[in-house]
């Protein structure tokens, strides 16, 4: 059928219509519904869903849309270049929907980036494609010919899987003297053909009649089906077998065992013999029943014979014929209704390709959508579907049998980048029954975490003079998120003074840090830079921190003399008179350089004569050695070597003209006898005395904690409770009694103490075992004197009686 043809032939019966349901947690979801003819040739457009939906047809490539089929087979598919749906597969109502009146196919369909879902539901609506078929092609039946006129004898209908108008519409009879054909209706509804006798029949006359009935369709153009029917007429049977019920009504569990009675069917025939043995058997039987039932001809016993499903069809109605043995025969409806059991999982199907999230995705965003139905029917079908409390996921429905997980919290990827939730549908059959599938879903990453830097400051030291390129530090900063989003990049700050900001470049990938220039520490000793870290997030995030840059000096400078002026040297003039120490001159020299790289030192390399002058080691003070004499030159040449203390030290050398005058006066102010070496060589000594004394000292003290520690029997310890001073036994009067039996005082029950004015009360305090009453009324005595020695006669103390005391204290 061409496409031009289908719409002409639709053009009353199509139509469509978009409905949006109200966005319940943010979640857009829509319903477009197509009717279409059955038989669509395949590729013919069933309608633009992206103009219908309001969807661009650029997104439908970005976004991967696609067509998912609610439990059936794919039976269109979506063009993604133009956004029409178009069929891919024969579509047969009759297949798909059998008889049902409504022949309903739902899709979704699928847009991700967001995840998006809109409801497609195609109404298949009938064509005529289908002829009336009679399942026996012959129909025989046996007449006796003293049959009552009137008589009707139920004909097979003629099947047609066409709906409507399109079904058998009604049947003819071919022309005959004898019978005619009325329309009867079945409890159902169903339509079906009666054989009626209008004139009676005479066996000798005609024994068999033949005739054809047409079962004819009121499609346009209509289409038939043809039976031939075959009667025998017999000899007299008085009677015919007639059913207690004109219809048997019945029900069976499905999935009963096979030999379970449905129902037992009942027919007499007043007959005798021969005649009166009545057969049950099922007419116009269908090949699906045909394994499902049977009948026992003798008793009339309907029994399930095989697998019963209320599934396959939730109720069969069924023809019985009961037939004597002389041919006569009646029939009956024998309706068998399904009683549905539990016993079927509901199906759980993931309709979204990939179930990804982004992190910053709001509460309600939807991430899975999951279909789910259950072939049972009632309380058995309705079906319950959840996930765990424990989980940032809640399950949404707002369209039968589809169920949506959307988010119910917010998401961090870097706390939890993937989720294993699990899906339980369950029926509510008793028992009930249920069915889990487990669904990932990873959490895509959003650029929402800045660089960090390992440090917000780093202290960086660079030596002067290093060459272009040299290495100075590597900065590190880590970003938590994923992929290109913690990729992360270095360059120098635009916010660094851009005086400075030329003197490091920095590796973008690796944060290394290295010299774009020469240094002179004399000229710049620290610069700042600031370094930013941004990552390769859209926008991108960054993070910067500040390197301070330190400039380390290097012996690079000789030292500079200042005076004497080395281009034109002046004479200084040294009086005659002038005592040993006597300060000459002094040679002022400088350094560029600093720290120990600018410390000076002074010492004479030449000179007119040996051991007149000496020069200060670091202060460069030229002084006398010793006084001058009547030998001794008029004019002296000096020459100072001035050192620094570099590594590698760089020196200058100073020329001093000295000059000595007679009848100078000399100076209080510039006599000084100064010995530096002899100085230094004192403050040698004392420092290597201190070092000895701090050194004894130390060992002392460790050789005095070794011997507490040792000789710690050696001594009487005071109570805890008491706050007195503890005297080693070294300090005890010869004589004194030892009550701690530790071994360390003489076997003597004499002793001499020494005691203060009211010592008794806590000069000494003895074990529990002392006598202290003797020794209060003796230190009563000695009140009036600071300190008095008890006499040699005194009573000695005594000890009571009792457990030996482990050790007494004096306190």
């Amino acid at each position: 059928m061409s496409t031009h043809l289908r719409t002409h032939f639709m053009m009353d019966r199509r139509w469509l219509y978009l409905f949006w349901l109200f966005p319940l947690f943010r979640v857009s979801f829509g319903e477009v519904r197509y009717v279409l003819p059955e038989e669509m040739q395949r590729g013919a457009v069933i309608g633009n869903v992206a103009r219908d939906l309001g969807v661009e047809v650029r997104e439908l490539e970005v976004r991967r849309a696609r067509v998912v089929a609610d439990g059936t087979s794919q039976l269109c598919e979506l063009d993604t270049a133009s956004g029409n749906l178009l069929i891919s597969q024969r579509i047969d109502r009759e297949e798909l929907c059998a008889q049902a009146s409504i022949c309903t196919i739902q899709y979704q369909l699928l847009l991700e980036d967001p995840l998006q879902a809109y409801s497609l539901v195609l109404d298949i609506a009938d064509i005529n494609d289908n002829s009336p078929v009679f399942a026996a092609g012959e129909i025989r039946l046996d007449l006796v010919e003293s049959t009552v006129l009137g008589r009707r004898f139920p004909l097979e209908s003629a099947n047609d899987p066409d709906l409507g108008t399109n079904s058998v519409h009604e049947y003819k009879l071919s022309p005959n003297d004898h019978f005619s054909l009325e329309m009867s209706t079945q409890i159902n509804g169903n339509a079906y053909p009666e054989l009626v006798l209008k004139k009676a029949l005479d066996r000798e006359t005609k024994a068999e009649h033949v005739l054809k009935i047409n079962g004819i369709d009121g499609g346009n153009p209509a289409r038939s089906g043809t039976a031939s029917i075959y009667i025998r007429v017999l000899d007299a049977n008085d009677n015919v077998p007639v059913f207690s019920q004109r219809v048997y009504k019945a029900s069976v569990p499905e999935n009963s065992p096979s030999g379970t009675v449905i129902a037992v069917l009942n027919a007499t025939d007043l007959d005798e013999g021969i005649y009166g043995e009545i057969t049950y058997s099922f007419s116009h039987l269908s090949d699906k029943m045909g394994g499902v039932v049977e009948i026992n001809p003798s008793s009339g016993e309907v029994r399930v014979a095989g697998v019963i499903d209320y599934e396959d069809a939730n109720t069969h109605e069924l023809d019985v014929e009961a037939k004597d043995g002389g041919g006569q025969a009646s029939h009956c409806k024998l309706i068998i209704d399904v009683i549905d059991a539990n016993d079927n999982e509901p199906v759980i199907e993931i309709k979204s390709a990939s179930a990804n999230v982004a992190e910053d995705s709001k509460p309600g965003t939807m991430v899975a959508l999951i279909n789910i139905y259950d072939l049972d029917t009632g309380s058995s079908g309705r079906v319950t579907c959840t996930v765990p409390d424990n989980v940032p996921f809640r399950i949404v429905s707002e369209v039968k049998n589809y169920y949506m997980l959307v988010t119910d919290g917010m998401l961090d990827r870097e706390l939890q980048s993937e989720y294993n939730i699990t899906v339980t549908a369950t029926d509510a059959g008793f028992p009930s029954l249920s069915s889990v599938k487990v669904l990932r879903i990873l959490v895509n990453d959003i650029n929402d975490n800045h660089p960090t830097f390992t440090q917000r400051e780093y202290n960086a030291n660079i030596l002067e003079n290093q060459p272009v390129g040299t290495f100075v530090m590597r900065l590190k900063a880590d970003d938590i998120d994923d992929a290109s989003n913690a990729k992360v990049l270095y360059q120098i700050s635009k916010h660094t003074n851009a005086d400075v900001s030329s003197f490091l470049t920095i590796n973008s990938e690796t944060g290394e840090l290295f010299t774009s220039r020469l240094f002179d520490y004399e000229l710049s000793v620290y610069f700042q830079i600031k370094v930013t870290a941004r990552d390769g997030g859209d926008p991108a995030l960054s993070t910067t921190c500040t390197v301070n840059v330190f400039i380390k000096d290097q012996n690079d400078n000789a030292p500079v003399v200042l005076y004497p002026v080395q281009a034109f040297i002046a004479e200084d003039m040294v009086p005659l008179e002038a005592p040993r120490g006597y300060l000459v001159t002094k040679v002022v020299a400088v350094d560029a350089d600093s720290g120990h790289n600018a410390w000076l030192s002074y010492r004479i390399i030449q000179e007119t004569r040996p051991n007149l002058f000496m020069v200060g080691l670091h202060t460069g003070e030229i002084r006398t050695v010793r006084a001058f004499m009547e030998d001794d030159e008029a004019k002296h040449t000096v020459v100072v070597l001035v050192t620094d203390n570099g590594q590698k030290s760089l020196s200058a050398t100073a020329t001093v003209s000295i000059v000595i005058g007679d009848g100078l006066p000399v100076l209080q102010e510039l006599f000084e006898v100064a010995d530096e070496s002899q100085d230094s060589e004192n403050l040698r000594f004392y420092l290597i005395i201190a070092l000895l004394t701090v050194s004894s000292l130390f060992i002392l003290l460790i050789g005095g904690l070794f011997y507490f520690k040792l000789c710690r029997r050696d001594y009487v310890y005071r109570s805890t409770a008491a706050s007195l001073p503890v005297f080693p036994t070294t300090y005890y009067p010869p004589s004194f009694t030892d009550f701690s039996r530790c071994g360390t005082l003489l076997n003597d029950d004499r002793y001499d103490s020494f005691l203060t004015t009211g010592s008794w009360r806590g000069d000494f305090r003895f074990g529990s075992n002392t006598d202290t009453d003797t020794l209060k009324k003796r230190s009563a005595a000695y009140q009036k004197n600071t300190l008095r020695r008890t006499s040699t006669d005194r009573s000695s103390l005594k000890v009571r009686a009792g457990p030996p005391h482990p050790c007494y204290v004096v306190t």
